[in-house]
């Protein structure tokens, strides 16, 4: 599964591809630890706007990274995020927990307190 990863004012945002199953979550863990790693914990932002599909191992990397970017004192956001997948986060209890934005750059302004 393609990622694509930057950084923005010391946030890095993940803008996932495809389809967010068991067989592509172990693999863009890693890479999404790697760089939190690598640059820091200040925020992290997370775009579902090319999402196919997702499953339970899905709902597992936003809660896991969570928990890590947290513990870290970061921030973090979801953002772009269609109609099926929103029911998916709301029956989870995964919208109790972190916010949803419509786009990246809300998503960006409410971690970066603007």
């Amino acid at each position: 599964m393609p990622v694509e990863t930057r950084y923005e004012q010391g946030v890095l945002v993940i803008g996932l591809k495809g389809e967010l199953d068991h067989h592509a979550v172990e693999q863009i863990r890693d890479r999404i630890e790697q760089q939190l790693e690598e640059h820091g914990y200040r925020g992290l932002v997370m775009s579902f706007r090319n999402i196919d599909f997702m499953d339970s191992s899905g709902l597992g990397l936003i809660l896991g990274r969570y928990r890590t970017v947290m513990e870290h004192g970061g921030k973090m956001a979801l953002c772009e995020v269609s109609a099926p997948l929103r029911r998916l986060f709301e029956m989870s209890g995964l919208l109790k927990i972190l916010p949803v934005y419509e786009s990246e750059e809300a998503a960006m302004a409410a971690i970066l307190g603007a």
